[in-house]
């Protein structure tokens, strides 16, 4: 299979982006593994590393300063539509997002983004409820498992020693 051209599609603001820069590491039925540079670098983030869940319905990511070491993992709760089709896949960020720092805590965040988008008619009935059982589900597997099951896809793949 040739690798996917990946979008990222945002409800709020409005825009789908091509993420023309983001190399694939690895790919299957089941998974997308990325590296990429931040697209708005800030003084702390600079690159990371991402594993869409192509039949979950999120995407973990390894946000990283630019020695490569870890600054937090973040979650994005997403739809994926059809999933891949004609080798493109459009990720359409749901709102809601899972912060994991290095110390193991977790945080939801962006909850009230996902109602203000409900209210105003942005999303449908049928988003909100996807959003928050993909987010139950992600949820339950960091709970029950811990963020390292969830990032193998990525750590397995890890190009630089300082980024373990």
């Amino acid at each position: 299979m040739a690798f996917p051209v990946l979008y990222r599609k945002r409800i709020i603001p409005d825009e789908c982006v091509l993420l023309k820069d983001d190399q694939i590491l690895y790919t299957d039925d089941t998974v997308i593994v990325t590296s990429w540079r931040a697209l708005h670098p800030k003084p702390d983030l600079a690159l990371g590393y991402s594993c869409y869940y192509l039949k979950e319905g999120f995407k973990i990511s390894r946000f990283c300063r630019a020695d490569h070491s870890l600054l937090y993992w973040y979650c994005d709760i997403v739809d994926y539509g059809e999933g891949i089709r004609d080798n493109v896949l459009v990720a359409t960020d749901l709102l809601v997002d899972v912060v994991i720092r290095p110390d193991g805590a977790v945080r939801v965040v962006d909850l009230d983004e996902l109602a203000d988008a409900f209210d105003r008619g942005l999303i449908d009935s049928h988003q909100l409820k996807m959003s928050l059982n993909n987010l139950s589900n992600l949820l339950d597997r960091v709970y029950d498992e811990g963020i390292d099951r969830l990032a193998f896809p990525i750590l397995s793949r890890l190009q630089d020693p300082a980024d373990t």
